[in-house]
């Protein structure tokens, strides 16, 4: 079975989430699983919970709950890393040409797209977002 990562496209970017998945279909993923969600600012505080304490939590929360967000379960040999090197530096000003945050991202805030940063948080997050399919 191949392994399984989760993204999100943030509020921001949410409006070019064809042209989104069209460029993460061409990279080899399979998209298993979307879903266009709004996150109260519960489910941001508990999807997020890692980074309660940190100086961007707050507004992170209010950015993430702010708009309606594109889930999505992809899945791919290697999935989580393949596709945090394909999404880029957290810093779209860093990130390299091609990756998604530099094609898409404003901001280390608003960064366009999350991508799960270990196999664990991979399931974990889709548990989270998908309650009754996983």
């Amino acid at each position: 079975m191949e392994d399984i990562t989760c993204t999100i496209i943030k509020p921001g970017a949410t409006e070019k989430w064809k042209e989104i998945f069209t460029l993460i279909e061409t990279e080899g993923f399979t998209i298993i699983r979307s879903d266009q969600v709004q996150l109260t600012k519960q489910q941001a505080e508990e999807f997020y919970s890692e980074h309660k304490g940190k100086p961007f939590f707050e507004s992170l929360v209010k950015f993430m709950s702010s708009k309606p967000i594109v889930v999505a379960v992809l899945q791919k040999e290697n999935a989580v890393e393949d596709f945090r090197t394909f999404i880029g530096d957290i810093n779209p000003a860093k990130a390299k040409v091609g990756t998604l945050r530099k094609l898409y991202g404003t901001t280390i805030e608003q960064n366009a797209i999350h991508g799960s940063n270990s196999n664990k948080n991979a399931e974990r997050e889709s548990k989270f977002l998908f309650p009754k399919s996983m």
